[in-house]
């Protein structure tokens, strides 16, 4: 959709809704006015992108009551990331329907509170407690990061790099890690293997990880 072809099922909406609608008044792409009520603004744009957030955010210079409108995404993610920003950033989001021109208002104007998860904060902390020392660089891609998850599995790499194979109780019991056992079995990184019940060597992959994180396993 043009963006021209986005003002008339607004217009038309908010016309239902009791408003007086005009274009272009300003540097507004809709300016709505019913009675005395403060002026809805709508900015209007083939899709999000920060060019239409930019100027969503200076109409609020003019009300509170600013909404940006695209036609509705496809993606479901593009979708909830947007709709998030624009509640962070006290605007409201209008979504229409290609096919047929349906509108939907998926968020009001209005002051927001992103809402704390105690769950996913104790996980952070846990995280940053369970973390041994600092092994990666701030802005790094996700792909090979240090975690402590990681650093456990690179302990027992260690430690099976001395001895050949062993039982995960004794692997446990060596490298401080409670969770040797079921880390070695689960294999997320493709370093062991079992040998015999209860019994782990490493794999070639493996070998290879010791000169790959040679840095890391110096800081354990």
């Amino acid at each position: 959709m043009r963006e021209t072809e986005l003002y008339a099922p607004i217009k038309t909406y908010l016309e239902a809704q009791g408003y007086q609608v005009k274009s272009e008044i300003g540097a507004a792409d809709i300016v709505a006015q019913r009675e005395d009520e403060p002026p809805v603004i709508v900015e209007l744009k083939t899709g999000f992108s920060l060019s239409l957030f930019h100027q969503a955010v200076a109409r609020q210079s003019l009300t509170d009551a600013v909404y940006v409108a695209v036609p509705k995404p496809k993606g479901p993610r593009a979708l909830r990331d947007n709709l998030s920003l624009a509640r962070r950033l006290g605007l409201g989001v209008i979504c229409i329907r290609p096919r047929d021109g349906f509108v939907e208002v998926l968020a009001d104007p209005g002051p927001y509170r992103p809402r704390k998860s105690p769950r996913r904060t104790a996980r952070l902390l846990r995280e940053f407690a369970r973390r041994v020392g600092d092994p990666n660089t701030g802005g790094a891609t996700r792909k090979g990061l240090v975690t402590s998850y990681r650093q456990d599995a690179l302990r027992c790499l260690a430690y099976l790099a001395e001895i050949d194979a062993a039982r995960g109780a004794d692997v446990a019991r060596a490298t401080g890690v409670p969770t040797a056992t079921r880390l070695m079995a689960d294999d997320h990184y493709g370093w062991f293997e079992r040998v015999t019940r209860g019994v782990y060597q490493l794999t070639p992959k493996g070998r290879a990880a010791l000169s790959d994180y040679a840095t890391a396993l110096e800081t354990l």
